[in-house]
């Protein structure tokens, strides 16, 4: 195996994972067996993240050492989320006002799927708006806020950190270098559970295949394709004209850093699994660690181009499904509502649907239509997944750009060093 690369091996899990779902489908035995490897990997994946993205950070923020400068890349960094998302928001309403999927689907032949636990997520989420959600940004424990991944409340720290391991000079470089340790050590762990990659992969997507099987795909076909094709439009024609006129880069330059992690992104249906990874790969393109490690994590909570493109795609399908016409001020008004509801619920379990269930009801669409898509969901998880890691990576570069801090030559060394090991990886 060692003879092909991470992403030859994650295809390979993939590939046998799909066959073994499909042979197995209905047998409870399958998600028995493969759940405790799925789970294995994916909580080493959540062990590596915290501990990565404050080391980086700390070590980041202390080499710029500037508060002014942090607030400047800062706002930067939100401004571009915003235009980007609210952009992919669009893009799904246009998608969904040409194509009509959810129009002529008969619900009858559609099964429905318990939504419960995402019910009780957006009621809790409900007690409070995005003004509380900014106010908790800033952990009451850090210890707390390592423990349950809050990775907002961890960036916060790491800045605050960074700036003052900065501010008290000499005093700090003990502080800065266990960071830069402990940010090589983190990164070294990551490359050896990326070995596992492809055993969690193959657990993971046979446990899926087996539960629904592709069969439950085809009622619900239109759906699948138009998200699909809609995420496809999106990251090479929005992100791909952004890459070339904005960030100077080729948007397949990008797919060709980052093929490892797409693919296991896509099959895994988890961000956290290649953040590390894209952390460290923005670095070698050429972006600075402080930006890097800065705009990718902050970009996981603010920048989910793929859950709200989908967001907006599945909530007119809804409608449709249901015979409901929604002028354009009724979808301006979803795109506004949108455009709250994504940043002010970012990071909770099944945040896709759990800002539909807080978005669906504000222009009339009954929420119990999400009970009829549930059972394709990780389907399409699977896609806005690997946008987002699209989506995030651009932005690291972007901002570099923005910031005149992306150095071209180490970029394009990076590209030419990537090349060379392809045609090391076919020769062999």
């Amino acid at each position: 195996m060692k003879r092909f690369g991470l992403a030859y091996r994650i295809l390979f899990g993939l590939i046998l994972g799909i066959i073994v779902g499909a042979i197995f489908y209905g047998n409870p035995h399958v998600e028995t067996y493969l759940k405790p490897i799925g789970d294995i990997f994916l909580n080493l994946i959540k062990m590596i993240v915290a501990p990565i993205v404050i080391a980086t950070l700390v070590v980041g923020v202390a080499g710029t050492g500037d508060f002014k400068k942090l607030g400047k890349l800062g706002g930067k960094a939100i401004i571009y989320f915003e235009i980007i998302t609210t952009v992919a928001i669009i893009v799904g309403l246009f998608i969904a006002n040409v194509v009509q999927p959810g129009a002529g689907v008969d619900m009858k032949q559609l099964e429905k799927s318990d939504i419960q636990k995402y019910v009780d997520t957006a009621k809790s989420e409900k007690s409070h708006g995005i003004a509380e959600t900014f106010v908790n940004i800033v952990p009451q424990n850090v210890f707390k806020a390592f423990a349950e991944g809050d990775m907002l409340a961890i960036i916060f720290f790491a800045v605050m950190l960074g700036l003052a391991v900065a501010a008290i000079g000499e005093k700090g470089k003990p502080v800065l270098q266990f960071f830069q340790g402990l940010s090589t050590a983190m990164f070294w762990i990551t490359n050896k559970v990326m070995l596992f990659a492809p055993f969690g992969v193959f657990a993971l997507i046979g446990i899926t295949i087996s539960k629904f099987g592709l069969d439950s795909l085809i009622p619900l076909g239109k759906l699948v394709l138009s998200v699909y094709g809609a995420m496809i439009f999106f990251v090479l024609v929005i992100l791909g004209l952004v890459a070339q006129f904005i960030a100077k880069v080729n948007i397949f330059s990008l797919f060709r850093i980052l093929k490892d992690e797409l693919l296991l992104a896509y099959s895994t249906a988890s961000s956290e699994a290649v953040l590390p990874k894209i952390m460290e790969k923005m670095e070698k393109f050429g972006c600075p660690k402080s930006i890097a490690s800065f705009v990718i994590p902050t970009g996981y909570s603010f920048n989910l181009d793929g859950s709200t493109l989908y967001q907006a795609l599945a909530a007119l399908f809804i409608a449709q499904m249901y015979g409901i016409h929604l002028s354009i001020t009724q979808q301006v008004t979803l795109l506004l509502v949108l455009m709250v509801t994504s940043k002010g619920i970012a990071g909770v379990p099944g945040v896709s649907f759990v800002v539909l269930l807080a978005t669906l009801g504000s222009v009339g669409i009954p929420v119990e239509g999400l009970a009829f898509i549930a059972g394709v969901d990780r389907i399409l998880d699977m896609a806005r997944t690997a946008v987002n890691v699209v989506g995030n990576s651009l932005a690291a570069v972007v901002v570099s750009k923005w910031e005149k801090q992306y150095d071209q030559k180490k970029g394009q060394a990076y590209l030419k060093e990537l090349k060379g090991e392809s045609v090391e990886n076919v020769a062999a």
